[in-house]
């Protein structure tokens, strides 16, 4: 029996909404970056993806 596929839903109560602009440029390369990811994030997740390793990288920062 194959594996569930998480279903999209109402975000976790413990998160805020952050509003961003971004060049057309810049988001351009965010979609065609997550093009090439296996499972296909949606925008949000890869923007998410993206930062949490920029922090990690860059800061103390745990997930």
């Amino acid at each position: 029996m194959p594996a569930e596929k998480k279903k999209m839903g109402r975000p976790p109560t413990d998160t805020e909404p952050v509003m961003i602009r971004m060049q057309p440029a810049m988001i351009a390369a965010v979609d065609e970056y997550r093009r090439t990811l296996e499972d296909l994030p949606t925008r949000p997740e890869v923007i998410r993806r993206i930062l949490a390793e920029f922090l990690k990288r860059e800061t103390s920062y745990e997930p």
